[in-house]
């Protein structure tokens, strides 16, 4: 694997996916280190998710993912409504 060079903010991944920033952050919680994000540490606790290009990817694929589920819940009937 070559030497990662550079990482993406979470806010330039928003932007290049052309997504919402606190819905990424919040998908991206299912992401390990070897999935290509790390934690980018400022003053005090602050700290912001970063994306390798391969990170990137994975995110993308957790999008794809994540809206495919909602299209199917949106699809489905709703159970609750139903009578026995």
């Amino acid at each position: 694997m070559a030497a990662i060079t550079h990482v993406f903010t979470i806010a330039r991944v928003a932007e290049l996916l052309g997504e919402d920033e606190d819905w990424l952050r919040e998908i991206s919680v299912e992401m390990e280190p070897e999935d290509g994000i790390i934690s980018v540490y400022s003053i005090g606790d602050d700290y912001t998710p970063a994306f390798t290009d391969f990170g990137i990817d994975n995110l993308r694929q957790l999008v794809d993912i994540y809206k495919e589920d909602a299209k199917q819940l949106a699809a489905a009937p709703d159970k609750t409504k139903q009578r026995p």
